[in-house]
């Protein structure tokens, strides 16, 4: 597939700066505004193009707080995302670095004269069925409640018009439709409750109803989730995949319309770019794609070429508008420090070729859990290459994937093997080690070792 794109209409944007409480502190520029009309869909109710474009980001003060005590003062004024992860955070926040409700968050953003505020909304009936770390409060088939509990509280609360002139941007349920591609059937990585959840509809209708309801509101801007490309971009997922998104969104009352672009990589590890080798190169008269078990006969070997050919490619072949743009969480994709590669391997095999070269360090792709090695990377940047509205930190750096034994707890969430660091691995990660760090807490909350080696690998460098 191409990897050369036409840019996409752009809006000006002008300097972010972070206000309230968070004045005086490094300043986050999104790029510079260049016109009067760019800085009038800043201040009006108009949609616009890319919600992050212009935007002063909201700065979640339990995150910045969590990171200062961390040792992480010069990245304390970057925005992250407010999770939404069951029907108690609505108004009395989640674990971890987030203890307000959305409320208090949104009157917060005001306060900070914020532009925008990245939310993420994640607790679909039967969630995340191929882990257990992240599993939720609603059993598979409580879609119903899902929808009157869940989604209309948030809708009650986003539509006050109070939060008018403040773009709600809405990362919608991750992990979830591209389970349904990957993780069902006959394959070797299907679980019974992918099956199930692929029998009974519940994502489809979940993740319909959320864009629909939620997008009735002009300033909200949906983001439906795409995995990451060591998992949707192989031949058989990623068409599919955008299919399926596109089912989604005329489902449960929803339109295309309502969809404002795609998430890829939320709170995963997968190399913005990897610059040392590519798809298609040739090693020994061989094309490495076949012959390196790292990038096996996946397309694709890092997050923004699989990105920019979600969005330019397979989401119009769907049936999506043409020009819908993608946001890519690099809050722990670095893969800096001491043991980044400076240059590729050596080019006596593909195996050497790529491993020698490559930027992300874990044992697999299929690796997710609280990656040893990992660095914070890009800091949150709109509009910085075709097709991609931002770079983000929708996963806080410093909240647990999940923790490395099991910890009774009352928040819905399991103990998964793939957080154990002494775990051998499954299918899905085609039983390799898992890489995850030990000593860690449930998912959500503080981990501060993760959050030191994040600092120490950072790229770009802090």
């Amino acid at each position: 597939m191409s990897r050369t794109h036409p840019p996409r209409r752009r809006l000006g944007r002008r300097p972010v700066v972070i206000a309230g409480a968070f004045a005086g502190a490094c300043a986050l520029t999104m790029g510079t505004l260049s016109t009067a009309a760019a800085d009038e869909d800043v201040d009006t109710l108009a949609r616009v193009d890319n919600p992050y474009a212009g935007a002063q980001l909201y700065v979640n003060p339990d995150w910045s707080a969590a990171a200062t005590a961390g040792g992480g003062e010069v990245i304390a004024d970057q925005p992250t995302a407010v999770w939404l992860d069951s029907r108690a955070a609505i108004t009395g926040g989640s674990a971890g670095s987030n203890t307000m409700g959305l409320r208090e968050h949104l009157d917060e953003a005001l306060a900070q004269g914020a532009d925008a505020i990245q939310i993420v909304t994640y607790n679909l009936p039967g969630r995340d069925c191929a882990a257990l770390a992240s599993n939720g409060e609603l059993g598979p088939e409580e879609i119903d409640v899902y929808k009157t509990e869940f989604i209309d509280p948030i809708n009650e609360i986003v539509s006050d018009p109070a939060y008018a002139e403040l773009r709600i941007i809405n990362i919608v349920e991750i992990d979830s439709l591209p389970n349904l591609i990957t993780n069902v059937g006959g394959r070797e990585t299907a679980t019974p409750a992918c099956d199930e959840m692929l029998a009974n509809g519940n994502y489809v209708k979940g993740v319909g109803y959320n864009i629909a309801t939620l997008g009735d509101n002009e300033n909200v801007y949906n983001y439906i989730d795409i995995g990451h490309h060591g998992w949707i971009g192989w031949e058989d997922n990623f068409q599919a995949s955008a299919d399926l998104l596109f089912e989604a969104a005329n489902a449960e009352g929803a339109t295309p319309e309502d969809v404002a672009g795609f998430a890829a990589n939320t709170a995963n590890y997968s190399a913005l770019k990897e610059e040392n080798f590519a798809v298609d190169d040739v090693i020994g008269g061989q094309p490495i794609r076949g012959e390196s078990s790292w990038i096996d006969w996946n397309n694709y070997v890092d997050e923004l070429s699989f990105a920019q050919d979600f969005a330019s490619v397979a989401a119009p072949a769907a049936g999506f508008p043409e020009g819908l743009g993608v946001v890519i969480d690099t809050s722990r994709n670095g893969w800096g420090g001491p043991d980044r590669p400076t240059g590729p391997g050596p080019q006596t095999s593909a195996d050497e070729y790529v491993d020698g070269g490559r930027y992300d360090r874990r044992i697999h792709l299929g690796n997710w859990c609280n990656q040893e090695g990992a660095g914070l990377g890009e800091r949150p940047t709109a509009a910085p290459e075709p097709y991609i509205d931002a770079y983000s930190w929708i996963k806080p750096p410093g909240e647990s994937d999940g923790s490395s034994e099991e910890i009774p707890n009352d928040e819905g969430k399991g103990f998964d093997r793939m957080c154990d660091p002494t775990y051998e691995g499954n299918p899905r990660n085609q039983y390799n080690p898992s890489g995850a760090l030990g000593d860690a807490p449930i998912s959500g909350h503080w981990f501060q070792a993760q959050f030191e080696e994040l600092l120490a690998n950072a790229h770009p460098p802090l």
